[in-house]
């Protein structure tokens, strides 16, 4: 993008004032949130340039991000969440469904998942987050009997804890998970629209209606700092409904 835009020049010629009009000319068109991520790829790339001594200075480095409102991220209504689950066929479905919404993971998380990954005895798992942190979550008594079921039924020796439907049975890509559950979701008819990391929003924002210190659902969820979590509490409104109903 940055060579269509200034042509084919030394990165040595690229000023500030010429990265600014780059990021300015799609201002109108694009996302706020967009418009950061170009900021943070502007501000890698020359950070690395001027750390090899490719560049003499970091050109990027003032370059500062628009303001964002906040995203308020998107939940499953409880009852929404067992007509998914009523709607799921077979073991893997329910299993896959159940983990999804009990451990919080992102989908990634749960492609990685590996069948020895499991402790039965504790209804955990641990899995691998971003930026290779490993942490454990843990899953419902309806999750652990679904997983038994899943893994039961299955006669292949892959260490994936989801495999692919068909041959040749090995684990399945992220892509291959999300078409499941948009099945899912399209044989439920719920009227929302379902993708995986809708079901750890929906995790999250239940824990914390139901009471779970933020501290808690932020260690669950793996984030790094308490601030990306507390966003959840905004979706509160039958929590807020209860303790407004409490102390007024």
């Amino acid at each position: 993008m940055l060579i269509r835009h200034f042509g084919d020049i030394s990165i040595n010629e690229v000023t500030f004032v010429a990265l600014k009009g780059y990021l300015a000319k799609d201002m109108d068109r694009l996302k706020a949130s967009t418009i950061g991520h170009r900021v943070r790829f502007l501000r890698s790339l020359f950070r690395w340039a001027h750390e090899e001594g490719i560049t003499n200075m970091n050109m990027a480095a003032k370059l500062k991000e628009p303001k964002q409102g906040k995203r308020v991220p998107k939940f499953i209504a409880e009852e929404d969440m067992e007509m998914l689950r009523e709607s799921c066929k077979g073991p893997m479905e329910k299993a896959l469904i159940s983990l999804l919404y009990a451990t919080g993971c992102r989908i990634g998380e749960v492609h990685g998942m590996n069948r020895n990954h499991i402790n039965w005895e504790s209804k955990s798992i641990i899995v691998l987050g971003k930026g290779n942190k490993e942490r454990e979550v843990y899953f419902d008594i309806k999750t652990y009997l679904w997983l038994k079921e899943y893994l039961k039924k299955r006669t292949d020796n892959d260490p994936a804890l989801f495999i692919l439907e068909r041959k040749p049975f090995t684990r399945s890509s992220v892509p291959q998970l999300r078409y499941v559950v948009k099945r899912i979701a399209k044989r439920s008819e719920v009227n929302v629209n379902i993708y995986p990391h809708r079901f750890r929003h929906s995790m999250a924002t239940h824990l914390l209606d139901r009471g779970a210190p933020m501290e808690i659902v932020s260690s669950l969820l793996g984030h790094q700092k308490i601030e990306t979590t507390r966003i959840y509490a905004q979706l509160s409104g039958e929590r807020r409904r209860e303790l407004y109903r409490k102390y007024f």
